[in-house]
């Protein structure tokens, strides 16, 4: 394969990649759009893969050594499976549910950030950590504050927004090759 080709294929193939990057960008603005369906969604989402860890703890639970480890891999097998189902069942209360847990993990996440911080050495990224625990604390607490009410918009809008985050970040990396093979191609073709 020449070096023209090559540049041709890669070209090609980052034309796909930000093509795919729009469409996947589109998509989590429309999920911003629509949080309660997203969060909905996205609960019966892990309900489902809740039931998958399910089988699998299951299935692990008959290669234990012991009795022990055979019950405590059967009873986490079927609290996973439980909550998997309900999940699924109750799609509602589980958007409830799993907002909670959001909320209260930002904060806790918040609060470690923040120790993390003042444990850093200064000029590491210090200031950054405490940034990041400031926003994540602020959002757990306006999550929490809000509660039941933020469950309409809080999971949806951040699975929306991270989708959206990773479609502008596929459009902005595939630009960024197509312009450095262009930019090559025009090199090697003056030289």
């Amino acid at each position: 394969m020449t070096t023209d080709t090559l540049s041709r294929e890669v070209s090609r193939h980052a034309g796909w990649s930000i093509f795919m990057g729009i469409l996947t960008a589109a998509v989590g603005a429309a999920m911003i759009i629509y949080p309660l369906a997203t969060g909905t969604a996205s609960t019966v989402f892990f309900g489902a893969a809740l039931l998958v860890a399910a089988a699998a703890q299951l299935v692990f639970a008959f290669t234990s050594e012991t009795a022990g480890r055979f019950f405590l891999k059967l009873l986490l097998g079927l609290l996973y499976g439980v909550a998997g189902l309900c999940l699924i069942a109750l799609p509602g209360m589980g958007v409830v549910t799993l907002t909670a847990v959001l909320g209260a993990m930002l904060i806790a996440e918040g609060v470690v950030e923040t120790i993390l911080g003042f444990s850093a050495p200064a000029g590491a990224g210090r200031g950054w950590f405490f940034v990041s625990g400031l926003f994540s604390l602020l959002l757990g607490v306006l999550i929490i504050a809000q509660w039941p009410v933020s469950s309409v918009w809080a999971i949806g809008t951040m699975v929306g927004a991270g989708v959206l985050f990773n479609g502008i970040t596929r459009i902005v990396t595939s630009s960024w090759v197509r312009s450095e093979v262009r930019q090559l191609q025009g090199s090697s073709a003056a030289a």
